[in-house]
């Protein structure tokens, strides 16, 4: 028997060529997409604010080494830090992604494409801070909404059609991808240092979602996007130095990625890279809820206003039917007890109860004081889930792209009140004028979290101001919002 391998050099895989192409080629046109990426930028950057008030975010962030300043490095919003590229976008990563409030993107894969922004920005801000340095131009906020509106195009359209979380593999590799390839065009790689940067990101092991399931969630999901977005800031370097790169990565037999990784299936694809990602990008603006759940949220706290407004509380629910789509049941739907504010972001159950209790739910209903209330699992025990074939079916639509829960709640003397039916959370593109205020007001509680009055007004003279703001300099933006 002979195990001899074929030793001629393929060419590049297809997947990564058209991924270069499309970040060299592609020309972005779509006023849409640009002013949605404006707004999704704020809003990244003000989750990003909001997890600086969670000890538990802060303690991971800073250089490596204690009390390292890098001359021209990237900084860090909200904080003093100053860092090497690498860490800063690990930094920016890991409190943009912090409290699962940023932006959401649902298809075969899910994900969150503001989460590139963590490479993106670090990598812009160094980058502006070495041409001044050295008598040159620096880049502009425009330039990084350019690079955002590319980063959710490569991650949204690979997940369109491609499910990695069915394979146990989680969807941050898509993150790594995304920002290997935006990061790779903002230092300036040439289309075959892009390809073999490519190459190395996909070489890596990937990380295992099971860090999201039971029995294991826990708080590593908070900052797998920040190690995700960095480790793609580091290859990109590693390439520029001229480091060789892998054709076949994805097609090579028992070796590739597809062999090794994806069942040995190949990737599939619904369209053609261009700006639809950012165009239908959803928006969690209400509620930092796991955005398979952000419908069954709304209507939790409708039905909470009709107990209100009948005398009732959730303490007269006998039990509630909560009718949802596949993904929801394959992802959140929890029983048994919960351990950690990871575990209960991802839990259905717990998303819906603490609204029925309380009419809300904010960040800090997911820890201790508010998860300490017996009442949350005794509503748990009454909660039956099903799926809603159509709702699935609707989940998958691309011209609907829906995310629709129903809840039905009996009450204990029997009657039973109208079914609540969100098909469309408040910051999916269906519903984006009625959310784009609420979006902003967010953006400046945010901000309040963190800076003075005096510091809140100048951010948002400039930050409000869309063309102010995309020519600006990108270091003159980072500095307004450090310290």
């Amino acid at each position: 028997m002979s195990f001899h391998s074929d030793n001629q050099r393929p060419p590049v895989d297809q997947v990564i060529t058209d991924i270069v192409n499309y970040i060299v080629d592609y020309k972005l046109t779509s006023d849409l997409a640009l002013n949605t990426a404006y707004h999704c930028f704020l809003d990244t950057l003000g989750c990003g604010f909001e997890a600086l008030t969670y000890p538990a975010c802060i303690k991971l962030l800073g250089p490596i080494v204690r009390g390292t300043i890098v001359p021209n490095g990237a900084k860090v919003p909200g904080t003093s830090h100053q860092l090497d590229p690498v860490q800063a976008a690990f930094n920016i990563g890991t409190i943009i992604r912090w409290l699962d409030f940023n932006d959401t993107w649902l298809a075969a894969e899910w994900g969150h494409p503001s989460d590139n922004l963590g490479g993106i920005l670090a990598t812009a801000d160094w980058l502006s801070r070495q041409a001044i340095a050295e008598g040159k131009p620096p880049l502009t906020i425009s330039d990084v909404l350019h690079s955002m509106i590319k980063a959710h195009e490569i991650q949204g359209i690979i997940a369109l059609e491609n499910s990695f979380n069915r394979v146990g593999l989680d969807h941050v590799l898509l993150v790594k991808l995304a920002s290997t390839a935006v990061v790779g065009q903002l230092i300036g790689l040439s289309r075959e240092e892009l390809a073999n940067a490519l190459s190395l990101a996909l070489v890596d092991g990937q990380a295992l979602r099971t860090y999201r399931h039971a029995p294991n969630t826990g708080s590593r999901k908070s900052w797998a996007a920040g190690d995700a977005t960095s480790r793609a800031v580091r290859l990109a370097l590693i390439a520029q130095t001229g480091e060789m790169g892998y054709p076949s990565v994805l097609t090579a037999k028992t070796w590739g990625f597809y062999d090794v990784l994806f069942k040995g299936n190949a990737f599939k694809f619904q369209r053609p890279y261009g700006t639809y990602v950012m165009e239908n990008i959803l928006f969690k603006i209400s509620y930092p809820a796991e955005f398979h759940a952000q419908t069954a949220v709304e209507a939790a706290v409708l039905i909470h206003q009709q107990l209100k407004a009948l005398g009732k509380s959730s303490d007269d629910i006998q039990e509630i039917q909560i009718r949802t789509h596949e993904a929801a049941l394959r992802i959140i739907d929890k029983t048994g007890p919960l351990y950690n504010p990871a575990d209960r972001d991802h839990c259905l159950q717990y998303m819906i109860a603490v609204p029925l209790i309380y009419g809300r739910l904010t960040a800090a209903d997911y820890e201790n004081e508010t998860a300490n209330d017996p009442r949350i699992d005794q509503l748990r025990e009454k909660m039956r889930t099903s799926e809603d074939p159509q709702f699935t079916r609707d989940y998958h639509d691309p011209e609907k792209r829906s995310i629709a829960n129903a809840l039905r709640v009996t009450l204990t003397d029997g009657t039973m009140l109208t079914e609540v039916l969100v098909e469309y959370p408040i910051g999916h593109k269906r519903r984006r004028a009625a959310g784009i205020p609420l979006l902003i007001e967010k953006y400046k509680i945010n901000l309040n979290r963190v800076f003075s009055e005096k510091k809140q007004r100048q951010i948002l003279a400039l930050s409000l101001d869309a063309s102010k703001l995309m020519e600006t300099p990108v270091q003159e933006f980072m500095d307004l919002i450090t310290f």
